[in-house]
């Protein structure tokens, strides 16, 4: 018993050892790798960053063919450090063990890489490091995918609408040139024409002034069916994807939890909803936006923009 305590503790090279399967595999390792970033699922883990430390070992099949020194010939050290990179900036993220999964999943894509050990640490939690690890193979039972192409990925039509648009005897007109065209279509909304409490507290008022957003969103959502109010990246990308001959729902964003999880947060104060719908439609790599009744916005370079007035029944 003590030595299998030892062995849970020690790095995870060691572990790779102890379970090494019939037949020679190379390693290679990534040890005591500290980066600094925001995580956790706690509200004092949120709008700060704290140290954690990756040691990481993959499993490599021995190159079929002389390497000849040539790095493009073997699993480097540099994607090892990529995925963890790569997982980083994609989304901020609660649990260190979905972490895990994420970069275990990416590495495992390599062709070479038939085993992979994760341990993600946390240092500034306590006395001591609080982390987990993981062991995931290439013959485990789960879903390794690769990273969208560009072709693949939707681009959609972003569509900001004031109070005075959901109000709109326009608005049901509005919603079937959307169903029905050839982008899929995601809502956003600003708050309701009423005062929203003012704290004088920049993080709480965020909270309170995404929140008068997302009440708003299920107003228009009461307006029509076809408008389902959606919070996470997998739901829109769900419902993007399974658009068929023009027909699905209408996705209306609620912003809290993409706002608040994002790695790059929005510069604009929650209650600026126009620019909100603006970083949200640069984020979702929108192929277009379009305001209906607000104030126009300032067209960008790299995205085509359309704005329609209130009286006008055709987008």
């Amino acid at each position: 018993m003590k030595e299998e305590i030892s062995l849970a503790f020690d790095h995870p090279d060691a572990r790779s050892r102890a379970s090494a399967a019939t037949g020679p595999l190379d390693r290679i390792s990534l040890r005591d790798h500290i980066v600094e970033v925001e995580i956790g699922a706690f509200q004092q883990e949120r709008g700060t960053t704290q140290r954690i430390v990756f040691n990481i070992v993959v499993e490599v099949r021995p190159a079929g063919a002389r390497i000849d020194d040539d790095v493009d010939r073997i699993l480097s050290y540099d994607k090892v450090t990529e995925a963890i990179a790569a997982e980083l900036a994609a989304e901020r993220l609660n649990l260190l063990e979905t972490l895990a999964e994420r970069i275990a999943e990416r590495i495992l894509i390599e062709p070479q890489a038939e085993r992979v050990f994760v341990r993600i640490e946390k240092l500034d939690r306590g006395p001591g490091a609080l982390g987990v690890e993981i062991v995931r193979g290439r013959a485990d039972p789960v879903h390794f995918s690769t990273p969208p192409h560009p072709e693949d990925v939707p681009h959609p039509v972003v569509v900001y609408l004031c109070n005075a648009a959901i109000a709109s005897p326009n608005l049901a007109g509005w919603l079937d040139q959307l169903e029905t065209g050839p982008r899929p279509a995601l809502l956003c909304v600003g708050p309701a024409d009423l005062p929203a409490p003012q704290t004088g507290h920049a993080m709480t008022q965020r909270r309170i002034d995404l929140l008068a957003i997302e009440q708003n969103a299920w107003v228009l959502a009461a307006r029509d069916a076809r408008c389902v109010v959606v919070e996470t990246r997998t739901e829109f990308d769900w419902a993007m994807k399974h658009r068929t001959d023009g027909k699905g729902q209408i996705s209306v964003w609620a912003p809290s939890k993409i706002v608040l999880d994002a790695v790059e947060k929005p510069s604009v104060k929650g209650a600026d909803a126009r620019a909100l719908a603006q970083w949200f439609a640069r984020a979702m790599h929108a192929g277009e936006v379009i305001t209906i009744g607000a104030k126009p916005l300032a067209s960008e370079p790299d995205m085509p923009y359309r704005h329609v007035n209130l009286d006008n029944p055709k987008l």
